[in-house]
């Protein structure tokens, strides 16, 4: 089970009340919301391994200087010799240290890499798994992940983090008609605001399965607004050139890296806490709980 820690935790903090506060007053909803999540996680789905996986720089430099609009409106400070500053909540980003104190002294796995996002990690740990992976992310763009014949799945939240759409390949063709490997493609020809992906003007999501299916892939569709007895319209041709730089560069960005340098991690449930000293300092800290109590009853059963 491979956890986009940031989608999670992010969704704790909208879907936990910030009256969830620690004894001196610190909310502390991202840290609790996530600690349950992962308590019931473990709990419905028992996998044999786990890693929480971050984001060492979720704006990566070389995925910068394909696309500058990457994730540009999301830059609260830029840092010129190191990952710039992305724009949180002001009461989430103090949880975040918090968040990876507890999940050490649990002797959860966390994983990050230098220059890399946490789709990065999960998408080398899933290509380099023997077995059946779980990815549990709120980011559609690791759909393209899902692979039947590997049991790569995604386990999707719908409502904050209290329950989850499992998509394997089937459940990803009935919704946005492509199976994984076509997902990159879909995302590179809609676009993403929210990742300042422009996507190609006037191809949504429809319409980009709609070729997908028609052409195979983005290549056979690039091909085809080049050919001028392909079946596309004369305003999809134009679309389509004028979009050429950003398609030129586009899949390198949307598509994640399956082969990272990884530093080596036991990614073995622990039964019993690592630290369980320091776990109990940082319990009482920040007033954890039954959140940590529920994870920790998960964990030792």
């Amino acid at each position: 089970m491979l956890l986009d820690t940031a989608s999670l935790y992010f969704r704790a903090y909208f879907g936990v009340p910030d009256t969830v506060r620690a004894p001196d007053g610190t909310p502390v909803n991202a840290v609790r919301g996530l600690l349950d999540f992962i308590a019931r996680l473990v709990q419905d789905h028992r996998p044999q391994a786990l890693a929480a996986c971050m984001d060492a720089d979720w704006r990566p430099q070389w995925r910068v200087e394909l696309i500058p609009s990457y994730k540009a409106h999301r830059v609260a400070e830029e840092i010129p010799d190191g990952p710039d500053v992305e724009e949180t909540p002001d009461t989430l980003g103090p949880q975040v240290p918090v968040i990876e104190q507890v999940l050490d002294a649990i002797g959860l796995a966390r994983l990050g890499a230098e220059g890399y996002e946490a789709d990065d990690v999960i998408g080398t740990l899933a290509t380099r798994a023997a077995g059946p992976v779980d990815v549990v992310t709120g980011d559609r763009d690791l759909f393209q992940l899902i692979d039947d014949e590997r049991g790569v799945r995604v386990l999707y939240p719908v409502k904050g983090v209290g329950s989850l759409d499992a998509y394997d390949g089937a459940a990803l063709r009935a919704r946005y008609g492509v199976d994984g490997a076509g997902y990159a493609d879909l995302a590179v020809l809609r676009g993403d605001p929210s990742d300042g992906l422009p996507g190609v003007r006037g191809i949504g999501e429809k319409t980009a399965a709609k070729l997908l299916a028609q052409y195979g892939h983005l290549a056979g569709i690039r091909a085809a607004a080049a050919d001028p007895v392909s079946r596309l319209t004369p305003a999809q041709r134009t679309k389509f050139k004028e979009a050429a730089a950003y398609l030129d560069v586009a899949p390198t960005v949307v598509r994640v890296a399956r082969d990272i340098p990884l530093p080596e991690a036991d990614l073995t449930l622990p039964r019993t806490p690592r630290d369980p000293e320091l776990l109990e300092e940082l319990a009482e800290r920040w007033g954890l709980g039954g959140s940590l109590r529920r994870l920790l009853e998960a964990l030792a059963g």
